[in-house]
């Protein structure tokens, strides 16, 4: 009885490694509880080693040897291939390229509100020598006075803004500077929905029709009782990235993994292909700066369509006690064509 025991725990424990590892082969990246463990991924990753260790344990006893060795070996397998995959997408680079005559520089950064002090906004975005500038939390007088304070350092910006009328996650600015030309906010119902669900976007065109179209992403984060808001807002985000010319940036509230049957024409998101993960920072934790970017969770992202190169992106984590509890992301993106 014991041994069959154990060879049934041996079985679930590969077939819950191997869902935690791979959760789209089994079509359950954006499913309760495993969309929230697969965002964690560096500490899946740790907690398979501790298993590891725990069958090498097991394996001193001469009657828990096999079981002992079934576990570590799930453990051993399971560790390797989630730090291979965060080894692939990036685990991190520092410095940007110089910049040239065509290129865009993005930023987002989550403020969580008044949490995150101006000047340390507007600080970052001017050393950055940013473009546009995407603000999920940030309320449209904080936007405001972060374009004033910005022009008075001689790098103006037009404010864009979405509110829901409530508290700041109600609220999303989008800054970009009038180098790229005129922009107007409007109403995206290309899914057949205006915005994202609970907290909103921001999609801006551009006057003249010439330019990318930017969005101000804020997706609503995955709670239990949010599960299917956010499974409706990554759709509608798709549905943003569905033409030739897009720049996304925001906080996504999902990982690459979340992402993986909502991509046409080769895309990770609609048409749009992660910055960071072609830069040699995706698996860096944009959330939460109270652990390591190392085992945080990348949310937060910046997207283009192929009329776009990432060359480089930083997440910055020097800012850490800043307040917010979001790193900022800064992308350096090339004009393709």
């Amino acid at each position: 009885m014991l041994r069959l025991t154990g060879i049934l725990f041996t079985i679930a424990a590969a077939v819950g490694a191997a869902i935690l590892t791979w959760p789209q082969f089994f079509r359950l990246e954006q499913t309760f509880p495993i969309a929230q463990l697969v965002s964690l991924r560096p500490v899946v990753a740790v907690g398979f080693a501790v298993l590891a260790l725990i069958g090498l344990l097991v394996c001193l006893g001469r009657r828990t040897r096999g079981f002992g060795a079934g576990l570590a070996m799930i453990g051993i397998l399971a560790c390797a291939a989630n730090v291979g995959i965060l080894a692939f997408r990036g685990l991190g680079t520092s410095g940007l390229p110089e910049p040239t005559a065509d290129s865009v520089r993005v930023m987002t950064w989550n403020t969580a509100g008044e949490a995150t002090d101006v000047d340390a906004i507007v600080t970052t975005a001017i050393a950055m020598d940013v473009d546009i500038v995407a603000l999920p939390e940030t309320t449209d007088e904080t936007g405001k006075a972060i374009a004033v304070a910005m022009r008075e350092r001689g790098n103006p910006m037009w404010v864009h803004e979405e509110n829901y009328q409530g508290w700041d996650a109600t609220y999303t600015t989008l800054l970009i500077s009038p180098d790229l030309g005129d922009y107007a906010v409007v109403e995206s119902d290309s899914s057949g929905t205006k915005n994202t669900s609970v907290v909103p976007s921001v999609v801006a065109m551009p006057v003249n029709g010439e330019g990318p179209t930017v969005v101000a992403v804020h997706a609503v984060a995955p709670r239990q009782n949010d599960m299917a808001h956010w499974r409706s807002d990554l759709r509608w985000i798709a549905d943003q990235c569905a033409s030739a010319n897009v720049i996304l940036a925001g906080d996504f509230n999902a990982t690459i993994d979340h992402m993986s049957r909502l991509g046409t024409h080769g895309g990770t998101l609609g048409r749009c292909q992660d910055a960071a993960s072609t830069t040699g920072n995706g698996a860096v934790g944009t959330w939460d700066t109270a652990w390591p970017a190392l085992l945080g969770a990348p949310i937060d992202h910046v997207m283009t369509t192929d009329a776009w190169r990432a060359t480089g992106s930083v997440v910055v984590t020097s800012l850490d006690g800043s307040g917010g509890d979001h790193r900022p992301v800064i992308v350096q993106l090339e004009p393709v064509g």
